[in-house]
């Protein structure tokens, strides 16, 4: 009776001994290392395509180690690093003991082929990876690294079936197109077409003629002035010399619907196809990606064991190093000291099997992570930034359970309160015109170069908005509703997903409805005007009000229910401070402009001014929902 049980934990004891052996080998393997690097390996495709790839191995006087270990894999559309330096976390995690491959995505640099936004990063990223698994330096284990796109394709992957891959760690990764990110509420985020218009002529197949790179280039260089003069119609500009990327185009800003075209790195609707590993979200709350970032953390957690981990930093786009976004600072604690190290601690314990830090001390001691922020004094900093701060706190889950879902109730003359409206509070109206949309100052934004600010902002125009020259506040604008409390009595920390739902009515048949949350600091010796800060925002095109599965038009003067979604955050609104909502129909260029007229997106010919209302009487009381966490 007692020979199966003796058996057992003999069997046991000799894997514990294997993995102390195993984890004792992998850090003697750790390096530092010299490193060996082969550029431009071209890796076939299932279709024949070759794709460009540099290897790299940790080595000794000059020749690569023997011996099978992890690879990391990056696959980039951005180069994956010239042939004469390469790529620094190439050989970063070479010297530590890794195989490293980086790779240029499909019709990108050095790869052949033609380039379609994500639709060939899975199974590119799965053939690949077979290819890497089949190599005398490889012990199939595959983790993949980067940030935006270059996390969009380890989400892919991901999604692709690959039995090889082993850990990911998207940073600020693309997903859920059709959700919150390229159409999001139904609007075109317009970084997209910025990303488009730069990339055309940067790395693409067309940019190798040099007479054609030459046009495109001066057609990026004007980029405003076609930002000025959208739709984008095929054949109308210089994108027509780079068609696989004026096709995309064209096709995405016509393409509001949330279907097939969209359904690439779909992680919300299709988390089960995921498939099961340790994974970590990394997103920041001024991030272009950071709603899709807390949804997929949702998602995946119901869909696979992983564990899934998540961090969110007051980062915008990609500076998780940094602790200062727009013109505010977080405080040193918000940066991460070293991202590459950062990184290899998770990787050296899921790929290496290395006992470490992971699940035992921070950024890894539990599975939700989030910066807090607004606990500073609001002084300036030697810089001229706003001290805002903010602290690291450890959570159990997101959304939090505690959070408590707080009302605040627009009503007449701009009051935000905490109690519903009475019966006779009436509405608010404004006059939107689409060829004098509210200029964007700051957000959430990624490839922004010079068209937009990311991150924390005043709300007041000047020389640095290049839309909105005049350094008035976005509240003097008569097409900005502004609904504010009175200053606080006490700290109000507001941490989770964020939604404003109005009832609201338009003299068009189509025409869209934005809102922002904003941390109002009172005048100060520091600031004497006070500092309007934004803290998240979000739109909602009326003609998807119902679904983002159709469009239906509106009928002029009737109210309808509307619910839009703002980013997600964690801010303490100090004692003192104002909490206040803008309500307004235009927010560009981070979003394309409704011309109010239903004609087909990226088919109109016409401008129309529309009347809008929002509604804030007893029966139709909008508001704002605030998860509210006890002090």
């Amino acid at each position: 009776m007692l020979v199966r049980p003796i058996r057992f934990l003999a069997a046991l004891a000799v894997w514990a001994s294997l993995s102390v052996l195993a984890s004792a080998l992998s850090a003697a393997d750790s390096g530092p290392h010299e490193v060996s690097r082969q550029h431009n390996v071209m890796v076939p495709m299932r279709d024949g395509v070759r794709l460009a790839a540099d290897v790299y191995l940790p080595a000794k006087d000059g020749q690569p180690l023997a011996g099978r270990r992890p690879t990391i894999l990056m696959r980039i559309p951005y180069s994956k690093g010239s042939a004469e330096k390469g790529h620094s976390d190439g050989h970063y995690f070479a010297r530590h003991g890794y195989a490293v491959v980086f790779q240029d995505t499909r019709g990108r640099y050095d790869s052949e082929g033609t380039w379609h936004m994500l639709v060939d990063d899975g199974p590119d990223g799965y053939d690949t990876v077979e290819w890497i698994a089949k190599q005398s330096w490889s012990d199939g284990k595959v983790g993949m690294i980067g940030t935006s796109y270059v996390g969009g394709t380890q989400h892919a992957l991901a999604m692709s079936g690959s039995p090889h891959l082993s850990t990911v760690i998207p940073v600020d990764a693309m997903s859920n197109l059709g959700y919150a990110s390229m159409r999001n509420g139904g609007a075109f985020e317009l970084r997209f077409w910025n990303w488009i218009m730069l990339n055309a002529g940067r790395g693409s197949q067309y940019q190798r003629d040099p007479a054609t790179a030459e046009v495109l280039r001066q057609m990026a260089d004007q980029r405003k002035h076609y930002l000025l003069n959208l739709p984008l119609r095929a054949g109308m500009t210089p994108l027509k010399l780079a068609p696989a990327y004026e096709e995309w185009l064209v096709e995405a800003l016509g393409h509001g619907i949330n279907d097939d075209f969209w359904r690439q790195n779909n992680i919300i609707d299709h988390a089960k196809e995921y498939k099961d590993i340790p994974v970590y979200l990394v997103g920041g709350w001024y991030d272009s990606w950071a709603s899709n970032t807390t949804a997929n953390f949702v998602a995946l957690t119901k869909a696979i064991r992983g564990p899934v981990y998540l961090i969110m930093g007051p980062w915008i786009h990609g500076a998780q190093g940094r602790s200062s976004h727009g013109q505010v600072s977080f405080g040193a604690a918000a940066a991460i000291p070293d991202p590459q190290a950062w990184r290899r601690e998770w990787y050296d314990h899921w790929l290496k099997g290395i006992d470490n830090s992971v699940g035992k001390a921070d950024p890894f001691r539990t599975k939700v992570r989030i910066f807090v922020m607004g606990s500073g004094d609001g002084s300036k900093d030697a810089k001229g930034m706003l001290e805002h701060g903010g602290f690291w706190r450890d959570e159990q889950e997101w959304p939090l359970a505690r959070a408590r879902a707080t009302n605040y109730y627009l009503g007449p003359n701009g009051s935000l309160r905490d109690q519903p409206p009475p019966g006779n509070a009436g509405s608010t109206s404004l006059q939107f015109d689409p060829r004098q949309p509210v200029p964007t100052i700051g957000g959430n934004i990624s490839s922004n170069n010079d068209i937009m600010l990311q991150g924390a902002w005043e709300q007041r125009g000047g020389p640095h908005i290049w839309n909105g020259q005049e350094p008035l506040p976005l509240s003097a604008r008569n097409d900005v509703l502004v609904f504010q409390t009175e200053p606080l009595p006490a700290d109000i920390e507001v941490t989770g997903e964020l939604a404003v739902r109005l009832w609201v009515s338009s003299t068009a048949v189509d025409t869209d409805f934005t809102a922002k949350l904003l941390d109002v600091y009172p005048p100060s010796p520091s600031w004497p005007g006070g500092f309007d800060l934004n803290i998240g925002d979000g739109i909602q095109r009326m003609r998807f009000r119902e679904s983002l599965q159709k469009e239906v038009l509106m009928e002029p003067g009737k109210i309808y229910p509307i619910t839009i979604k703002l980013y997600p955050t964690s801010n303490i609104f100090k004692k003192g401070h104002r909490i206040r909502v803008d309500v307004s129909s235009s927010n560009f260029p981070r979003f394309d402009v409704n011309p109010n007229t239903g004609e087909p997106l990226n088919g109109n010919r016409r401008h129309v001014v529309a009347v809008n209302t929002v509604h804030h009487d007893a029966d139709h009381p909008s508001h704002i929902v605030l998860p509210v966490i006890a002090p």
